[in-house]
């Protein structure tokens, strides 16, 4: 092998995504050395995936001066398909597939009972909102291995880091479900205090 390719799913602007890549790039080193290969060892590419609206500028600035791999941004979602068939070798996403693709459309109808009163948490609400974020995450993780199946190349590998709770742990108990209740509260706040601004700003003209 001459290339050893890399990608990593939800990169952010670093360094968390650095030092990920440089654990992947030494464990593959390793095992070449181990097997007595140190002759063989490839060339590394790097790609670094995020959204388009993702700060690339500021990953590209911050990329390590000593690293021992070629660097290529790929802007867009990975619940779609990114890159060429059987052609990666390992794939590494940490903390980045809670994110669902979208926000289910039965929790912002008003007329749905899966409706979430304008919350971005489930923590406490009817189970007919857990169970929609439920259902869309499903259908995102489908298609995100469906992807990654015929991006993969044979014997490659995948690596997920993925937040979670024990089974029969109520979400308001978890720590994440606490996180997201204050944070959800945080930013219930700001837009009401953003919507009072505005109507004062409106009234002062």
């Amino acid at each position: 092998m001459k290339e050893f390719r890399i990608a990593d799913l939800g990169c952010s602007v670093g360094p968390n995504t650095f030092i990920a890549v440089q654990n992947i790039i030494e464990g593959v080193e390793l095992k070449y050395q181990t097997l007595d290969h140190n002759s063989c060892i490839p060339e590394f590419q790097v790609f670094f995936n995020d959204h388009v609206a993702n700060d690339f500028n500021t990953l590209f600035t911050s990329l390590p001066p000593d690293r021992r791999y070629f660097a290529a941004g790929v802007p867009g979602s990975f619940y779609d398909r990114l890159f060429p068939a059987v052609s990666l070798h390992f794939v590494h996403a940490t903390y980045a597939l809670h994110w669902l693709s979208m926000v289910p459309k039965e929790v912002v109808d008003i007329n749905s009972p899966a409706w979430n009163k304008g919350r971005i948490q489930y923590t406490g609400a009817p189970n007919e909102v857990s169970e929609a974020y439920s259902a869309q995450y499903a259908k995102d993780m489908e298609s995100f291995l469906c992807a990654r199946a015929q991006e993969l190349a044979s014997g490659g590998l995948m690596a997920l880091l993925i937040a979670a709770i024990p089974n029969g742990t109520l979400h308001s108990q978890s720590t994440l479900g606490m996180m997201f209740d204050l944070l959800g509260s945080c930013l219930m706040d700001m837009a009401k205090m953003a919507q009072v601004i505005i109507l004062i700003a409106g009234i002062s003209k």
